[in-house]
């Protein structure tokens, strides 16, 4: 009995070690709140413009049309990658997030002078969106750079609990922000959030640049952004991995994403709290996930990225019929959860594979796959109107499962077998 308590105690002991080694790191000490307060803003802009539209305009159309808005950028993602890859991940993220404070700064500005209209919101909206999807790969790729490789599956989890705390804490004071003080006064906190996070990011050190050999300073921009693209779609797993993410943000994402609002208003006729608490209760499963995989020890990374998106889309099945709102957030944890373990893997997949000099490039990719995320939104805006929101629901969740299921099939000696690469411990 002591000895299976001392085991107990020295098993615990190291996942804790496990779950927190990522913080030995002194550059990771800055990146993480910086991640954190970043991911925080995105989440309160996100539901704080989504829910204005819904108010203003009541067209859902119009809804998916923000929601999309914020993706356009997504096609450039390789090309500031490409950037990123030559004059380092650190600076390139730091220019990024002073836009960000840029644009937030001018909504403020507009609605604290009463001059802002939901056409104001769509121009500064589609400028954000062309360097906002970026935001992701480029903060992976800096921190497989700054990160020891036995420590990139740990650092990868607890770094993804940045999103997932953050559409917590965003979903639960984004809404009530807008609701108590107006768009104004909540877009200040949201520009305090995105100046901390700049200030935090400069506090970090300056990562070792390439070797002189691999930097290729006399390529061109053309042949360097196709031979990124290239080499990210000829990894072992790496194919697999990138058309998971596409399809998740083509048919999984949409219903969980931008669509929340109008789920919200015209399915369970709540107000800014339900719309809170419906985006809380996947982003608090999606945190459950990332957790759970910072403590596991030795996982199947691939095998656990095929079973948590099948179980995602299934979960999705339930909720789009659910009429019950406590029903439907008890399944939006679920999915959330699966949802995690899902894009968590497909990250760990790519970041293992890529090589360092390639690595900025292969995150823009995976961040160009985003691109699926905008279309669905648009073609569920269209269905919505002539099918109906549970038909849509059902049609993107069941396509979704059945392409998933393809795709395992397809690539199973890459995916499946314990001895592939892409599922090494």
């Amino acid at each position: 009995m002591e000895r299976r308590e001392t085991r107990h105690r020295v098993l615990s002991g190291s996942a804790r070690r496990s779950a927190l080694a990522p913080f030995s790191i002194r550059s990771y000490r800055f990146q993480w709140p910086s991640d954190l307060l970043t991911s925080w803003a995105f989440e309160v802009e996100n539901l704080v413009l989504g829910w204005y539209i819904m108010v203003e305009t009541g067209s859902v159309l119009l809804l998916t049309l923000l929601a999309s808005l914020n993706y356009i950028g997504t096609l450039t993602a390789p090309v500031l990658g490409m950037i990123g890859d030559r004059m380092g991940h650190r600076d390139l993220l730091i220019v990024m997030r002073l836009v960000y404070t840029l644009q937030s700064g001018t909504i403020m500005a507009l609605a604290l002078t009463g001059h802002l209209t939901p056409l104001n919101v769509m121009i500064v909206v589609s400028v954000m969106g062309l360097i906002r999807p970026s935001d992701l790969g480029v903060r992976g790729a800096l921190l497989a750079d700054i990160m020891p490789p036995d420590r990139l599956v740990g650092a990868i989890s607890v770094s993804r609990t940045t999103q997932d705390s953050a559409r917590i804490a965003g979903a639960l004071t984004g809404t009530g922000l807008f609701a108590v003080l107006g768009v104004g006064y909540a877009y200040v906190a949201i520009v305090c959030l995105y100046i901390t996070a700049v200030v935090l990011i400069l506090c970090m050190s300056r990562p070792k640049p390439h070797a002189a050999g691999e930097r290729t300073a006399v390529t061109s921009l053309f042949r360097d952004l196709k031979e990124g693209i290239v080499y990210a779609w000829s990894g072992p797993g790496m194919r697999a991995a990138l058309c998971v993410a596409f399809l998740a943000n083509l048919t999984a994402f949409p219903l969980t994403n931008g669509l929340l609002p109008y789920v919200a208003s015209e399915i369970f006729r709540t107000d800014q709290t339900g719309l809170g608490y419906l985006s809380a209760s996947f982003a608090f499963g999606s945190l459950m996930g990332s957790i759970s995989l910072t403590l596991s020890n030795g996982v199947r990374i691939a095998r656990l990225m095929i079973g948590a998106t099948l179980a995602w889309y299934a979960m999705l099945m339930v909720f789009v019929e659910i009429k019950s709102f406590p029903v439907a957030l008890a399944c939006l944890v679920l999915a959330g959860m699966a949802q995690s373990l899902s894009m968590i893997s497909a990250a760990v997949i790519l970041m293992r594979t890529a090589s360092e000099r390639f690595r900025g490039r292969v995150m823009g990719v995976r961040m160009m796959v985003i691109y699926g995320l905008p279309l669905g939104l648009l073609a569920a805006g269209s269905l919505i109107d002539l099918i109906g929101y549970s038909a849509t629901g059902m049609l993107y969740a069941v396509s979704g499962l059945i392409a998933m299921a393809a795709i395992a099939l397809h690539w199973r000696d890459d995916l499946w077998p314990v001895h592939a690469p892409a599922n090494a411990r």
